[in-house]
């Protein structure tokens, strides 16, 4: 990414602050939505006695880690630390931009949920492509970290629900 796409797609924010507190809700509305779904769906098939429930723990569980690894050693930097512009989204971690954590976590999920509940995984997989959309244009994350969140995310829940 340039500094002029990220000017460009992260400028319908400048200067509305408006826009930004509805990007900021909306980002922290659905991450806070998704992460207490995640644990309310994990409770629930515990409850029910289901077979899944220890997949639908530990799949997650080490994606997460190996995402988390992953980034850690490949730390891309953040496009405001590349660029010197300021996030709408405040944040002010150093690197570890690639891939989204935040998006792989949603698509993680919702292939967790879509494995039980198609259509719910479903939803929230629209939910995730709205909250990567926030995460671009909050200037937090380039579209390719949240792209590969997303298929980071889709990729584990195949291989640890359908392959595995």
């Amino acid at each position: 990414m340039t500094r002029e796409s990220y000017e460009k797609i992260t400028g319908i924010l400048r200067g509305h602050p408006r826009r930004i507190r509805l990007v900021c809700l909306l980002n922290h509305t659905l991450t806070g939505f998704i992460f207490v779904l995640y644990p309310a769906f994990l409770l629930l098939l515990f409850l029910e006695g289901s077979a899944f429930f220890l997949r639908a723990l530990l799949v997650p569980a080490v994606s997460f880690a190996a995402v988390t690894l992953f980034r850690r050693i490949f730390n891309a930097p953040r496009p405001y630390e590349k660029f010197g512009l300021p996030p709408a989204i405040e944040k002010d971690t150093a690197g570890k931009s690639f891939p989204s954590r935040h998006v792989f976590s949603v698509f993680i999920i919702a292939a967790t949920i879509f494995y039980v509940h198609p259509s719910a995984g479903i939803l929230l997989g629209l939910l995730g492509v709205v909250l990567a959309v926030l995460r671009v244009i909050g200037g937090v994350h380039e579209p390719r970290d949240v792209i590969a969140g997303a298929l980071a995310g889709i990729l584990c829940g195949v291989l640890g629900y359908y392959v595995l």
